[in-house]
């Protein structure tokens, strides 16, 4: 099958806001440096819905969107020789190369080569697209497009995982779980007994929680504007709820007010720039770190007093939890497999590919946290 192009169907995506539509498309083979997939479980991530909104950034349809998935690898192209046929493997929305700065660099995982690109839409090699319809090309996203029953990606961007994993479940650490627990765990780094805050409450602020969680922080105190996501929240660690609508002060005063001073860590998961002010205000002084992972509007700016980091207060800024994709996500799965993490209960929702757009539904109305669609039913 490898040389021969694949007749699948896949959710297209024609226009922004508009419902996916399940569509026969055409996968052409992989080339240098490239696998073809077969998808068989993928979720839906809000990043998804923003660009299927096109909110913000260039659109560009047609396309086929999804990007947090588990599969298996049908062929590889010229040159791929640490992937082969029947391999149980995550795709991931950022890659590594293994040859640039970041890659040799045991501090990133900005790959100069694969890193995240939303604004492209074909493959690396050629600048062309492996997806068709009809004789005309449908663009790719995020170099994975995971709402399709078979897909072409860069194998730079494949984490090769345990063949005992069940991908139902594991699908989920390739992005947002990864992205929220890395980001505490590898860049907050919070000991034991210390307080956290995290700012926002979706997958990755919960994800973020369950990292202070595993690190055996005392309290972890989790900030949301959504009253309802209080109680769900107790089920990742969460100790305390505060809601910034229930008081008449910055949040950042309430937080060092509950906690003679302020955080010791604080994780902020929204993207909204007022949040990243309160998450690096409201750290302690001498040692607060707060560490930045919601992604702004590309204009947005925030100011604060340079006597805030002069009194010993660190701001960081991280991408994808500080994971290497190929390095570090099959060790994560395999703390699924020891019991060290739970996935699980971020699993809120599956549906069948064919109701692709009820898991849209779900995640609008702020239903779901992880919604998985079964791609063989």
């Amino acid at each position: 099958m490898s040389g021969d192009v694949i007749r699948c169907k896949a959710a297209v995506a024609w226009e922004a806001g508009k419902p996916l539509v399940i569509e026969e498309v055409e996968v052409a083979p992989p080339q240098k440096m490239e696998v073809r997939l077969k998808i068989l479980f993928t979720s839906l991530c809000h990043t998804d819905v923003y660009f299927w909104e096109a909110k913000g950034q260039n659109p560009l349809f047609p396309r086929i969107l999804g990007h947090e998935a588990g599969g298996i690898v049908e062929s590889v192209g010229e040159g791929v020789t640490e992937l082969k046929e029947g391999d149980k493997v995550l795709p991931v929305f950022t890659g590594e190369c293994g040859d640039c700065r970041h890659c040799k660099s045991e501090e990133s995982n900005m790959c100069d080569l694969l890193r995240i690109n939303t604004d492209r839409g074909t493959m690396i090699n050629d600048g062309k697209t492996r997806f068709s319809k009809d004789g005309n090309p449908i663009y790719h996203f995020l170099g994975t497009s995971t709402f399709s029953e078979y897909t072409v990606v860069h194998s730079g961007c494949v984490a090769k995982i345990n063949p005992d994993a069940p991908l139902d479940k594991v699908c989920v650490l390739s992005c947002g779980i990864s992205t929220g627990m890395g980001a505490t765990l590898n860049v907050a780094k919070p000991k034991k007994g210390m307080t956290v805050a995290v700012f926002g409450l979706g997958a990755v602020g919960l994800a973020a929680a369950e990292g202070a969680r595993i690190a055996g922080a005392s309290r972890i105190i989790g900030i949301d504007l959504n009253a309802s996501r209080a109680e769900d929240a107790k089920k990742f660690g969460v100790t305390e709820f505060v809601n910034p609508k229930d008081h008449d002060k910055p949040i950042q005063e309430v937080i060092i007010e509950m906690t003679d001073g302020g955080v010791d860590r604080s994780v902020e998961c929204t993207g909204n720039v007022r949040a990243m002010i309160s998450a690096f205000e409201c750290v302690h002084d001498g040692w607060g770190v707060a560490v930045l992972v919601g992604v702004p509007s590309k204009d947005d700016e925030f100011k604060t007093l340079p006597v805030n980091f002069l009194n010993e207060r660190t701001l960081k800024g991280t991408f994808f939890g500080n994971y290497k994709p190929r390095t570090d996500i099959p060790g994560v799965v395999e703390k699924y497999m020891n019991k060290e993490i739970e996935v699980e209960k971020f699993i809120t929702h599956e549906v069948e590919f064919s109701d692709i757009n009820k898991a849209f539904d779900l995640m609008l109305k702020g239903e779901s946290l992880r919604c998985i669609i079964r791609m063989d039913a």
